[in-house]
């Protein structure tokens, strides 16, 4: 963002968690559950195109969260088996295709609303400069989508929920490695979030724009 530069503030921000080629492309080392040829890649795709394209129209900020580690992974902390998969795959090196963005999903450059936050765990918030790009922008309501819905994006959205803010997670843009583990996250958010197909997600957008 250039110096001087006015974002104004906004009632909702959009995060959009982990939309990375390791993650989303057939060639990518993770893929979260798709097979290379899955429908349901293009239909997570479609969702989240939307739900950028909608903030985009309505001047909502967006917060795009990467996660990526040094090639040698100095800066990888092995104590969970989520981490030691990533070591294992040789995903998301800093500065590798797969730690990129997929290409339809990527941030626009030179956007004075659009923000990058890179982050080594899982919730988004930890160790990271969310919170501060978020005071700036004196968000207060999230619209959170991403993959993977029972890792990055419950994560990060109980930390959210305990840090006071109101959350709308959509659903239609998550996927998780299995169908009943994207499903079971959805129910436990429920508690905390209000969990939306797209469209309904894509009606706080509006409600939030200055």
């Amino acid at each position: 963002m250039a110096a001087g530069t006015q974002v104004g503030t906004h009632q909702s921000a959009v995060l959009a968690l982990h939309y990375q080629n390791d993650v989303l492309h057939p060639h990518g080392k993770i893929r979260v559950g798709f097979h290379a040829d899955s429908a349901q890649r293009q239909h997570v795709i479609a969702a989240a195109q939307a739900l950028l394209s909608k903030a985009r129209a309505c001047a909502i900020p967006v917060v795009h969260v990467r996660i990526a580690y040094r090639p040698d992974y100095a800066d990888l902390l092995t104590n969970a088996p989520i981490f030691r998969q990533v070591a294992s795959l040789g995903a998301v090196c800093e500065g590798s295709w797969g730690a990129g963005f997929y290409a339809d999903l990527a941030p626009l450059q030179d956007s004075p609303r659009e923000f990058i936050v890179k982050h080594t765990r899982v919730n988004a918030f930890h160790d990271s400069p969310l919170e501060g790009i978020l005071r700036i922008l004196a968000t207060r309501r999230l619209i959170v989508a991403g993959v993977a819905t029972h890792s990055v994006v419950e994560s990060t959205v109980r930390h959210a929920v305990d840090m006071g803010y109101e959350v709308v997670v959509n659903a239609d843009a998550c996927a998780a490695g299995s169908p009943g583990a994207h499903a079971a996250s959805l129910e436990n958010m429920r508690l905390i979030a209000e969990v939306c197909d797209g469209p309904a997600s894509l009606w706080h957008l509006d409600a939030g724009a200055s």
